[in-house]
């Protein structure tokens, strides 16, 4: 039996599944709860992930549900706190990464007091912070499809600027200078900035060397708040100490079975290029039309029905996915707010009839509809198993809709992964012929 070392919060579900991935690359032995658990019975793993659905709400309720996360995982005993965001550092205009680290820190420090890191960065996944700012490949945060977000549009790739306007803790910055030099340097950064009265500091990486660089500096630190990509950097804290020993990785899944499925709720430019990836190579894909959910035209069940046609013959694809411009439209005329929890209700209902009806290997790709799609099937814990692309781990769930089945779910960020993602993901699953 293992006390858990780290406890991770997570501001959606996808982000939660991206950072079991690594800490389970990492070799930590990893446990994902969907949701804050209402039991306190012990978990017995090297680190635990509560996965919320807070990235869009009001930043008072993220801030309820991440301090009721935060006293869970107390309770199970952690010795250091993980507040995870997107790797492209998005949340409301009023902001609610800011509001979350400062409720996180004043609970662990005391009003005002304490001090952590902001660091989305992964490398793997070409997010990468140089002087402080933000890149997506070779392009500015704000220069990327961030732009057009339609929940969290990202105009500012400026990280100490876009932190400083959502804590009340001052921001400073330790740049890529530092960072390169190493661990002790770092962390001589750390206590400078603190020093000075700085609260927060936005740390530069460009690699996953000073990834590990930074991890090593962020020992025995009471908070962390960053992307996934730091954490591929922490484990090494405990191995060093002698808490953590060496182990398998733990990925292993049970076989797969049954039909296989995507839900695409996601408009990002990546899942816009997966979709028109499975389109072009001929496979059924379903279009769903929230104007058309709106004004009846187009239902759930007529969805679902398609899809059973379908799914004997191979996978099947069904998306609310469309480019900036039409989302633009649809918003103006239903308002984004209900535009939003118009296709998420629908998309997830789409899945528990696409797990009733037999599919037991399901893709779901954005954050906002996985986190729909996981709550409508009532899943209270996640298995983390082998990766498909950086970041995206299948996983394995129950679901009271399969009965006493496993189904096999990968939850996708909408900005994560290569143009056949979609396609490679069931290859990923599918058992090697000897």
């Amino acid at each position: 039996m293992t006390t858990p070392l780290l406890g991770c919060i997570a501001d959606d579900f996808t982000g939660a599944t991206d950072l079991a991935n690594n800490l389970v690359r990492a070799g930590m032995r990893t446990v994902q709860t969907i949701g804050v658990p209402e039991s306190a019975d012990a978990v017995f793993a090297d680190a635990i992930v509560v996965a919320l659905k807070s990235r869009t709400v009001p930043a008072t309720d993220a801030v309820a549900q991440s301090l009721k996360a935060y006293q869970w995982l107390k309770a199970q005993g952690v010795s250091q706190i993980y507040f995870k965001y997107c790797s492209t550092f998005d949340s409301t205009p009023a902001g609610n990464i800011g509001p979350v680290t400062d409720a996180l820190l004043d609970a662990i420090h005391g009003e005002g007091k304490g001090f952590t890191i902001v660091c989305p960065a992964f490398p793997e996944n070409q997010r990468t912070i140089f002087n402080g700012h933000l890149f997506v490949g070779e392009q500015l945060l704000s220069d990327s499809g961030m732009r057009d977000h339609p929940l969290t549009p990202m105009t500012d790739a400026n990280l100490v600027r876009v932190m400083q306007a959502q804590t009340k803790r001052r921001v400073g910055l330790v740049n890529y200078a530092t960072v390169s030099k190493g661990a002790d340097a770092i962390k001589a950064a750390f206590q400078n900035l603190q020093d000075q009265g700085y609260g927060v500091a936005v740390v530069d990486a460009i690699s996953n060397t000073d990834l590990m660089a930074m991890g090593a500096a962020l020992a025995g630190m009471p908070l962390v708040t960053a992307g996934s990509g730091v954490a591929i950097g922490l484990p090494q804290n405990w191995r060093a100490t002698g808490q953590l020993a060496p182990s398998d990785h733990a990925d292993q899944l049970p076989p797969p079975s049954g039909y296989q499925a995507v839900i695409s709720g996601s408009c990002s430019v990546a899942t816009n290029q997966q979709v028109a990836v499975w389109r072009d190579a001929g496979l059924p894909a379903l279009a769903v039309d929230p104007l058309g959910l709106a004004n009846g035209t187009t239902t759930v069940d007529a969805a679902a029905d398609w899809a059973r046609q379908h799914l004997p013959k191979g996978p099947v694809l069904v998306y609310a996915t469309a480019a900036p411009e039409a989302v633009r439209e649809i918003q103006a005329q239903l308002g984004v707010a209900a535009a939003g929890a118009l296709v998420e209700s629908a998309l997830s209902r789409i899945a528990v009839s696409l797990i009733e009806s037999g599919v037991r290997q399901l893709v779901v790709a954005g954050g906002e509809t996985s986190g729909a799609v996981v709550q409508a099937l009532a899943v209270a814990r996640m298995a983390i198993g082998p990766q498909i692309d950086p970041g995206v781990p299948w996983t394995c769930v129950n679901a009271a809709a399969a009965g006493d089945e496993i189904v096999h779910v990968a939850l996708k960020s909408g900005n994560f992964g290569t143009p056949d993602f979609f396609q490679k993901a069931f290859a990923a699953l599918t058992p090697k012929s000897a």
